[in-house]
């Protein structure tokens, strides 16, 4: 029989070794089996060949134990347990011997294992002959970790996991667990205390692991991947919709609920193909407990969102996306995590992915927790993150939300709340060396995807490879750009003569980095309003304002991106529990704003120079850059060696300039492409409007 102390913390759920104690023994050349099942009656072992009673097991509080006779090889057994409810034959998950292999235990103690999510997290499998389920997770400062589920009635004391020496790393595999369950773990932290049921880092699907781990989408977008590296470089057309698809469109016919991933499929899908943008860019859709942070405050990082349905659905969107040659890009949020007691916060009772020190593990402004990026484990456990996404859903890009909140210690911080850097600079260096780490690992390990970085500051070489000194991001957003434009459309065409320079200015920065122009869903939040409520005016004059605002930016240098809405001139700011404003399209200046952006769009794919050097100066050239009295603004936009090249000219007031002269780099016809104030666009109808020459 066991010890006392062995018993007695078994009894009580506070054994750190059961695999020492339960399972199949050797004492004294005897063999015995343990097995702790505290609902049983009775139990008997079995020869897992045979099926023949090798021993009764006698029973204390739960605890059997008994030697078998006189085998003296180990050998596969099954235990009969016999409960008020009858009789069952089970495997004993004791007899097991470990899963993880020494290398990934090498690879996960160096943070270097780049499929961790193969290794970690819930896992149907084949072990020692037996399917059921394998189950590892990081707990390095627990005393005891148990997974819990319907499969053991919520009981932490049955399946206490093994702890896998210094990795920090606790497993267990256990038989017959039926698919679909759902599970989470107990753990009790360094000085014995239970802490809150935890959710799995690595669930893949909430609620419904572990049967969403193992399915496997039979992916049919080939043609697709092979060709989108090509599609997604920086001298390529990329026009992004950004989408929240929880508001997109609601079937109030049913309730005013969100469409599921296998209806954007074919809707959104539809639409966004027909608008001619190039890129769905989604809201972040890694799960998350409140629907009022939108998706930017994640609880599990591995899994997309079961609101509008499971894994595999939502891999079925990604392939619409593909299949109707749109490419998808994921907002991702590797910058802070919220408190909630089910999620990463104090997961082991111990600040394990984030910092113990508040002034470096807090973010004031959201409310959340900062990952330690300078930890191996959790710089692994984030990079994995970033690969998973783009391997196993086929996911294009990944854009990567706050990126000023991890560059800087003191972000949103005031004096004496933010800890210096061992320089006594305010630079996150753990955050840089962080983000290094994650592109080179998602451009080396899935080409042809690419990053993009929502930075609002001056931060040098955001979009610079790392071997050349910069953070190695594909693209960065121009919130300059945008912040500066916006302010100048807001002011009454009158004024706008004494704010040239905002329109102006951005071009002395526009070639620094590959920036995408965002009209995101931040300009239409927070009493903000929508994009069309900035431009002054009435009527038909907002619009005008609107049309030419939007001609502007894509005849500006640099990748397009709006959020949805925007493109129809949607009038209220975004509510993210309603729809949006799709009636407004029975309105001809609405609908003709929705026209202008298909046209647009059609015009930026088709015509190289308005592409092909978004991103290098050599494609820009002023004509006429100080009209200041007239808020005129004229330049030139060039393609490649022999492409023709596009004049853009933009009149930012209401004056119709019948005899003004614009000067051209040659001689001969030049024609109107396209005019914002045309009337099919609900304009005014003056100008040439595409398809008359003049000199």
């Amino acid at each position: 029989m066991r010890a006392l102390d062995d018993v007695q913390k078994l009894v009580e759920g506070r054994h750190s070794d059961p695999f020492g104690v339960l399972g199949m023994h050797e004492h004294d050349g005897k063999l015995t089996v343990t097995a702790f099942l505290p609902w049983a009656d009775s139990v008997a072992v079995l020869d897992g060949a045979t099926g023949a009673k090798v021993a009764d097991l006698p029973g204390d509080r739960g605890l059997f134990s008994g030697t078998l006779g006189r085998r003296r090889k180990f050998f596969d057994y099954r235990l009969r347990v016999t409960t008020p409810q009858g009789e069952v034959v089970l495997d004993d998950p004791y007899r097991f011997g470990p899963v993880l292999g020494d290398l990934d235990e090498y690879l996960i103690s160096e943070g270097t294992h780049r499929r961790l999510w193969q290794v970690l997290g819930a896992h149907l499998r084949s072990h020692q002959g037996v399917q059921g389920v394998h189950f590892a997770v990081w707990a390095p400062s627990a005393s005891r970790v148990s997974v819990v589920g319907d499969f053991n009635g919520w009981d932490g004391r049955l399946h206490i996991m093994r702890a896998r020496g210094t990795t920090g790393v606790w497993e267990i595999f256990l038989p017959d667990v039926p698919e679909g369950t759902a599970y989470k773990y107990e753990i009790l932290d360094a000085n014995g205390t239970l802490l809150p049921l935890k959710a799995d880092p690595f669930g893949f699907g909430a609620e419904h692991p572990p049967k969403t781990a193992s399915v496997g989408h039979d992916w049919k977008d080939a043609d697709w991947i092979e060709k989108r590296g090509n599609l997604q470089k920086i001298d390529q057309p990329m026009s992004v919709y950004e989408v929240h698809l929880g508001s997109w469109r609601r079937k109030v016919e049913d309730g005013g609920r969100s469409l599921s991933y296998l209806e954007h499929a074919v809707e959104l899908v539809a639409y966004v193909r027909d608008l001619g943008f190039t890129h769905v860019e989604l809201l972040p859709i890694t799960e998350f407990p409140f629907d009022g942070s939108w998706g930017y405050q994640p609880i599990g990082l591995y899994a997309p969102t079961i609101r509008y349905g499971t894994p595999e659905e939502f891999r079925q969107f990604i392939e619409a996306c593909h299949a109707a040659g749109l490419g998808v890009l994921l907002d991702w949020v590797p910058g802070h995590f919220p408190e909630d007691q089910h999620g990463l916060g104090r997961f082991d009772g111990s600040a394990l992915f984030e910092h113990e020190d508040r002034r470096e593990g807090f973010h004031p402004d959201w409310n959340t927790l900062v990952y330690n990026y300078g930890r191996r484990e959790v710089a692994n456990y984030l990079i994995s993150n970033a690969i998973y996404w783009a391997r196993e859903h086929h996911i294009d890009g990944l854009r990567v939300d706050a990126v000023a909140s991890m560059l800087y210690r003191d972000y949103s911080r005031k004096e004496g709340e933010w800890v210096p850097n061992i320089h006594g600079g305010r630079e996150n260096l753990e955050a840089i060396a962080f983000l290094k780490q994650m592109n080179e690992a998602v451009y080396a390990e899935m080409p042809g995807v690419m990053t993009v970085a929502e930075e609002s500051t001056s931060f040098p070489q955001i979009s610079a490879p790392v071997y050349a000194g910069g953070l190695g991001f594909g693209y960065k957003w121009n919130m300059g750009w945008m912040n500066d434009t916006l302010s100048y459309m807001k002011e009454d065409p009158i004024n706008r003569k004494y704010h040239h320079s905002k329109v102006t200015f951005g071009l002395h920065y526009a070639f620094s980095e590959n920036f995408v122009l965002p009209l995101s869903h931040d300009e239409v939040v927070h009493g903000k309003g929508s994009i069309l409520d900035r431009m002054p005016g009435q009527g038909a004059g907002k619009f005008a304002n609107l049309r030419a605002y939007y001609g502007f930016m894509w005849g500006h240098p640099g990748k397009k991106l709006m959020f949805m809405g925007c493109e129809f001139a949607q009038g209220a700011e975004w509510n993210h529990n309603s729809s949006l404003d799709w009636h407004l399209l029975d309105n001809p200046l609405h609908k003709g704003v929705q026209a202008l952006v298909r046209d647009l769009n059609a015009l930026y794919r088709e015509t190289p120079a308005l592409h092909q050097l978004d991103c290098r100066a050599e494609g820009f050239e002023w004509v006429e850059e100080n009209a200041v009295d007239e808020s005129l603004f004229v330049w030139l936009r060039k393609g490649n060696a022999g492409e023709a090249p596009v004049l853009v000219v933009t009149n930012f007031t209401p004056v119709e300039r019948v005899s003004r002269r614009i000067g051209v780099p040659a001689s001969g016809f030049w024609r109107e492409v396209l005019n914002t104030d045309a009337t099919a666009y609900g304009g005014s109808g003056i100008g040439n409007l595409g398809g008359v020459a003049s000199k």
